[in-house]
């Protein structure tokens, strides 16, 4: 199993293509707050959840300086798709060999229907402007996991749906 990041490590730096195929480094992003969350596969039911939650709540997370990433194995225009079909006004990047996934520990086995497989890990990292790990959320939920994150960082309550 790749290892696990902790709070106060340095966050490993990446260069990964968006879903526009724009080159996107975490270098680039120093002096920026930044959530990088991993998640399994664009436009599946769990991974649309989550990445809508994070569209919701983007406006109080960019109020309070971060920058909101998504990584997934798919290729660029599944990526594309994904983010025209929902309105996702953040950018979603492209890790099809899961190197970036595994450098962040966001690879490896896992329980799946009780049967342990080996596949993304999905987790959410917040990173800050010195490119540190402020902290690193493992096996994550898809639902409710953007209202425990502004929680935990204390950016207001998560809007209500009606």
């Amino acid at each position: 199993m790749t290892a696990r990041l902790e709070p106060g490590s340095p966050a490993p730096d990446f260069a990964l293509t968006d879903q526009d195929d724009t080159p996107v480094t975490l270098g680039e992003l120093r002096g920026r707050r930044v959530i990088l969350f991993f998640y399994p596969e664009a436009m599946t039911p769990g991974c649309t959840t989550e990445a809508c939650d994070f569209r919701d709540s983007l406006a109080p997370l960019q109020e309070a300086g971060y920058t909101v990433l998504g990584v997934s194995r798919d290729e660029p225009e599944k990526l594309r798709r994904f983010r025209e079909r929902d309105g996702l006004p953040y950018d979603l990047l492209s890790d099809p060999d899961h190197a970036v996934h595994s450098a962040y520990g966001a690879w490896g086995e896992k329980m799946n229907y009780g049967k342990v497989v080996e596949g993304v890990i999905r987790s959410t990292f917040v990173i800050d402007e010195q490119g540190r790990v402020e902290h690193a959320l493992y096996n994550v939920r898809a639902t409710g996991h953007v209202a425990r994150l502004r929680a935990l960082l204390e950016i207001g309550p998560a809007p209500q749906l009606t």
